[in-house]
């Protein structure tokens, strides 16, 4: 598991547009919410973007972009972002590698059926691009304003 003051891991993911999105086009400009949630259009991942968008303008006057990744399909992040007009970046990690460098790919056991998920998870990665706060096994319900908060920190 990754842990605060760590160098992030890299990574370049295609988005929702299906354009590349490289950590590093952020260094020395701005600070990276990177969100981690088990699937689009789904209750707890349509509450916690929808809570995000609604900061986005109070992220963004931080220095702050907002991300979010799931195994899902750039044509699925243009679907979900659409439907409820989401102002955040969707990356498209259909693969798992960027699930599996920040550690929030996980055995979960569910009605006694074990199976692989994304653990919901966010990391805020300062414009050096090192760990300010890791934050593994979030609840949806108020967590971008709790996010927010730490961002002012910074």
């Amino acid at each position: 598991m990754l842990e605060n003051k760590q160098i992030a891991p890299a990574f370049s993911v295609a988005n929702q547009e299906n354009q590349l999105i490289q950590l590093a086009d952020f260094f020395g400009k701005k600070n990276v919410v990177l969100y981690f949630y088990p699937k689009d259009d789904t209750p707890g991942c349509t509450i916690e973007a929808n809570d995000f968008t609604h900061l986005a303008t109070e992220f963004a006057e931080h220095d702050t972009v907002v991300i979010g990744v799931s195994k899902d399909s750039c044509e699925s992040h243009r679907a979900f972002i659409d439907k409820y007009s989401l102002n955040v970046v969707l990356l498209a990690d259909v693969d798992g590698q960027l699930c599996e460098s920040y550690g929030v790919w996980r055995e979960r056991e569910k009605n006694g059926v074990k199976s692989m998920a994304i653990l919901r998870s966010t990391f805020i990665i300062n414009k050096a691009g090192v760990l300010e706060s890791v934050m593994y096994g979030v609840t949806h319900e108020g967590h971008a304003q709790d996010v927010l908060a730490q961002i002012k920190q910074l």
